[in-house]
């Protein structure tokens, strides 16, 4: 492990050792985003381009009577309008290979046919020649519900007798596991020193990105394809799925991302709407656009996060853990997620929660429900910001029993010993867990922030600090999927990798950029490898003609797993250069070496010969290469993850004032030590961090989808669903340790998730030590002002913090 500071970001190093890696170059992308040159899918226009919306739901739960599109069909501009009925599709179906005691499967009909499960639901699709129109006829459409009881709570889905979402989901229960069960662990608390307890919740939230969901669909005659235009993490993913919805061979669907403005996660699902689009384009014969607006995506798009923790952690007199015992309930809406399916959260949760801790003894019980509610799809750093937030939370409770320091109480329990095969037979690769901790509790100390606390205590004012330690699984390659037993695996990634002529580098992948700078990052990583100009290296994703496959970009997995397989396929072309270059060079391979742009003699630099000259003759004069050697220069590997994948890690700490009056949480003060190995680009890491850390604050004090008891949504437009502006975000410094991954070609491990996994537990921290002097703990997010306002009101025994 080394430390790397804040305003150490390395110079690029192509001139001495053509090394990229490491340097904050100019990104590749920036030039067409910044100056309005990206082409986001609702810039596309094409001749004939019909326009689609959806009728929606007006009921949360009920049978569908009856779809009258009568008036719609006549709706000036309204060109068709087509419901499940007309299009005769395949439903999507996530599925995963577990028993029916803990795994129920539902069908997610692209349109309802005879029943809806949510406000929102879409039920038939409208085809006009402008979105206005395409309005207009939605709200000329006439369906006839019969309205049942709708289920809106985990604690509604669960009493007895509740009506059923889904008729074979008993106790609206769709997925029931208990992964882990020590032996002996109530006999554990029983003798323990000291026993807590937390009951905590975090409110529904959705993922916001700027670009909403949207896709262009077009069949095109010569190719015998239809094309997709879609903002998708997952292109492949999306491809498969519609063929199958739509009975038609993979070969004859595209699908192609342009530019994207964000997802994630929530883009990392397979949708209905880009499916109906595809299956009208046919239908109709003209291309399709929907884009979704902003009120649909507030309440009709996957949402997340909606989770309960009853957790009990035993301790004993030194403040060190012994065992820990966790309830875990996730409301999932009325839908399971392809692939995913609703197991996504309460799975993740139980297999991970011990997090960086040495915990002895564990049990766990992890459970998805389902709601007359939009459903959840995966949401940047899934459930890790709820379990990491409970872990927090009983740490710095037990702290308070044993009269212990916050701080030192982590110090005593995080894992310093790596690898670490944890009591959820989760293997760790070395990571800097008491590292991160001691350098960011020293930076809180040297910056004066306890004193401060002190002094503002003895003015009235109530200021708190509090921290969090977490890791970050990263890299989910096959073998660790499998544990989830879903039917499809998610993991490798491939890449090819061809030069041309003039010596520049095509290499695909198949992540999906969409805000992480991929056309820089991996750009750099192959660059570095062959020893060339990163600006002769052209990275291509997102285009399943072109893609051999992929699995698209979440998890933290396009750098650790998409940049290993171009790092192997740039490694393997360095070979055939090498192998080529010698010959030419009338020596053997071992005897050169790449090196800017040529290949050379190891121990005679003069003797060289240039990139453009080993592509003449692998392309042009073929009668110069080796007689072993085919033409071309062309390669291809795969990369996945080996065992459990890798980990970053980071502690955050946080100060906050309450101010009285009004129960505003001000944050002074947010500082991050992170840990993600190697940083390919740290520019490109920090503004992962600060982007997370924002999102993270935003759970933390801010957002809640809400319904009412009907189950209608209650926050459709950002005047009730409250999203921080730049305003309500501090600056945040950021501080870097590297431990380098031993499982990654370029020791990178991921970065994405972990501002938004430590930031909410951080703040929540910080928010309780503030209240300490009234004995009032908060332990669910969102911190709300109305619910800081209820704890200050009792500030009237509040005395100076010492």
């Amino acid at each position: 492990m080394s430390s790397v500071t804040k305003s150490e970001h390395r110079e690029p190093r192509f001139e001495t050792d053509g090394t990229w890696v490491g340097a904050s170059v100019r990104r590749r992308e920036d030039p067409r985003l910044v100056s309005g040159r990206g082409q986001f899918v609702d810039d596309i226009a094409l001749p004939g381009m019909a326009h689609a919306q959806f009728v929606r739901s007006t009921v949360a739960a009920g049978e569908v009577v009856d779809i009258d599109l009568t008036e719609t069909r006549r709706t000036p501009g309204v060109l068709a309008a087509y419901t499940a009925a007309d299009l005769d599709l395949g439903d999507i179906t996530a599925i995963l290979e577990r028993p029916l005691s803990e795994f129920v499967p539902t069908d997610m009909p692209v349109l309802a046919r005879d029943r809806v499960r949510f406000t929102g639901e879409p039920l038939a699709i409208v085809l006009a020649e402008d979105p206005y129109a395409a309005e207009d006829g939605v709200e000329a459409a006439r369906v006839t519900y019969s309205a049942s009881t709708a289920v809106v709570s985990d604690d509604q889905a669960l009493a007895e007798g509740a009506p059923l979402v889904h008729d074979n989901a008993p106790k609206n229960t769709l997925l029931d596991v208990s992964m882990f069960a020590t032996d002996g662990i109530e006999d554990v608390f029983a003798s323990a020193d000291c026993v807590v307890d937390v009951v905590a919740r975090s409110a529904r939230q959705n993922a916001l990105p700027l670009e909403t969901r949207g896709v262009v669909v077009s069949w095109e005659e010569r190719d015998e394809q239809l094309l997709v235009r879609t903002c998708t993490q997952v292109p492949h993913q999306v491809r498969t799925v519609m063929a199958r919805c739509l009975g038609r061979d993979e070969r004859t669907v595209r699908v192609v991302v342009p530019d994207m403005g964000g997802g994630f996660g929530q883009k990392c699902v397979v949708g209905r709407e880009e499916i109906a689009a595809g299956a009208a384009a046919i239908r109709l014969g003209r291309p399709v656009k929907w884009i979704e607006d902003r009120r649909d995506a507030l309440s009709a798009a996957f949402l997340a996060r909606e989770q309960r923790y009853e957790a009990r952690a035993a301790f004993d007199s030194e403040g060190r853990i012994l065992a820990l015992d966790a309830d875990i309930v996730c409301d999932m809406g009325a839908y399971s997620c392809f692939p995913f399916s609703a197991g996504i959260e309460p799975l993740m949760a139980s297999a991970e929660m011990p997090g960086v801790y040495r915990v002895p003894a564990y049990r766990v019980r992890g459970r998805a429900i389902t709601t007359n509610k939009a459903p959840s799809a995966p949401y940047r750093g899934v459930s890790r910001p709820q379990y990491v937030m409970v872990m927090e939370r009983l740490f710095e409770r037990a702290a308070r029993e044993l009269d212990l320091d916050p701080v030192e109480i982590r110090r005593r329990n995080v894992i310093t010993e790596f690898p670490y095969t944890g009591v959820n037979m989760v293997t760790y690769d070395p990571g800097s867990y008491l590292e991160a901790l001691n350098l960011c509790e020293e930076l809180v100390r040297a910056e004066g922030w306890y004193e401060f606390q002190r002094e503002a205590a003895a003015q009235g004012r109530t200021v708190g600090i509090g921290y969090c330690c977490f890791n970050e699984r990263t890299g989910y390659g096959s073998d660790a999927f499998a544990k989830r037993k879903m039917m499809v695996v998610p993991g490798f990634d491939l890449s090819e990798i061809r030069m041309d002529t003039s010596g520049s580098v095509v290499v695909t992948s198949g992540t999906m950029n969409h805000g992480q700078s991929h056309e820089t990052t991996l750009a750099q990583i192959v660059a570095t490898q062959l020893g060339i100009d990163v600006a002769k290296v052209k990275v291509q994703q997102g285009d399943t003609d072109r893609i051999t496959y992929g699995w698209g970009t979440f998890a933290s997995r396009s750098v650790t797993i998409g940049g290993s397989a171009v790092s192997l396929a740039a490694d393997r072309l360095g070979v055939k250069l090498r192998h080529i270059g010698a010959h030419l060079l009338d020596t053997e391979i071992d005897n050169v070496e790449l090196h800017r742009g040529t290949v050379r003699h190891r121990d005679d630099h003069e003797r060289a010969v240039p990139f453009t000259d080993i592509a003449d003759a692998a392309y042009l004069r073929a009668n110069r290469l080796p007689k072993d050697t085919e033409p071309g220069l062309t390669e291809t590997a795969s990369f996945d993850t080996p065992g459990d994948g890798t980990f970053a890690n980071a502690t955050h700490a946080v100060v906050v004032e309450l101010h009285p009056g009004t129960g505003k949480v001000e944050i002074l003060r947010y500082l991050c030590v992170e840990d993600c190995g190697i940083a390919i680009h740290p520019q490109v890491v920090e503004g992962q961090c600060r982007g997370g850390i924002a999102q993270g604050i935003a759970g933390a004090l801010f957002e809640s989808v809400t319904y009412d008891a009907q189950g209608e949504p209650s926050c459709a437009s950002f005047i009730d669903y409250k999203v921080p502006t730049a305003s309500e975000i501090p600056d945040v410094e950021i501080h870097h340790l590297e431990t380098p991954c031993a499982f990654t070609e370029s020791g990178a491990k991921g970065v994405g998730e972990g501002g938004t996994i430590g930031a909410p537990a951080a703040v929540l921290n910080a928010v309780n030590d503030a209240l300490r002097p009234t004995g009032i703990e908060l332990d669910q997010t969102p911190i709300t002002p109305e619910t800081v306002q209820r704890a200050l009101e009792t500030l009237d025994t509040l005395e100076p913090q010492t």
